[in-house]
């Protein structure tokens, strides 16, 4: 159930009004709430109710775009210098691999999990593995996250699970999405998991944080 004090911010993250978002989170803050329970029981409840609908009804993109871009603006003034490590409830990283610059994905997974509470570390479109591993290993990320929309990306996502491994990594969790990386197991990309949308792959970090998995 929703926080009373917080149905305002909810509802104006999920109508996508970022202005009218970032007005709500400034008198809660005003208000002497914290900025961590903002992003708790605001910003993660309005991800809850998001995903739910997009389960049950249509999967709109629009509609996830605008309520993300309302997210991303309510974090950036609740942490204008980045979610610190001890803030967020796990570091992930997160990149469409080296090869294919479509991000459109990519950004809205990213925004779902910041929604979510995570600290997520975006290193762009086109990266090669070798930056990926690096930045994993400089921001103890407990799981990494690669996008591809075209096929030819494929065998970058198989380099990934070798080139942790070999830095000594080898326990990160790899979670892979896009429409080229659907349609192949996760097997055959060397992954830990596949997931169909940006939701489906927040629920499997999910059940990481939870030890579940």
């Amino acid at each position: 159930m929703i926080n009373p004090e917080m149905n305002k911010l909810v509802e104006t993250l999920l109508e996508g009004d970022h202005a009218a978002a970032l007005a709500e989170a400034r008198r809660l803050r005003t208000a002497g709430m914290a900025s961590e329970r903002i992003v708790t029981e605001g910003l993660e409840a309005a991800m809850q109710r998001l995903d739910d609908k997009c389960t049950v009804e249509s999967f709109n993109l629009l509609e996830i775009m605008l309520a993300g871009r309302a997210v991303s603006a309510v974090v950036n003034e609740l942490y204008p210098e980045g979610m610190p490590p001890e803030r967020g409830r796990d570091t992930f990283v997160i990149a469409t691999l080296e090869g294919d610059i479509h991000d459109l994905g990519k950004n809205v997974t990213k925004m779902v999990l910041i929604g979510k509470g995570y600290r997520v570390v975006d290193l762009g479109k086109d990266c090669p593995v070798e930056n990926l591993v690096n930045a994993v290993e400089r921001e103890h990320a407990h799981a990494v996250l690669v996008s591809g929309l075209i096929t030819p990306v494929i065998p970058q996502v198989r380099r990934v699970r070798p080139a942790l491994a070999a830095r000594g990594l080898g326990g990160v969790r790899v979670v892979a999405g896009g429409a080229a990386l659907k349609q192949a197991t996760a097997g055959e990309l060397n992954v830990d998991y596949v997931a169909e949308t940006a939701f489906d792959g927040a629920r499997y970090l999910d059940s990481l944080a939870r030890g579940a998995v």
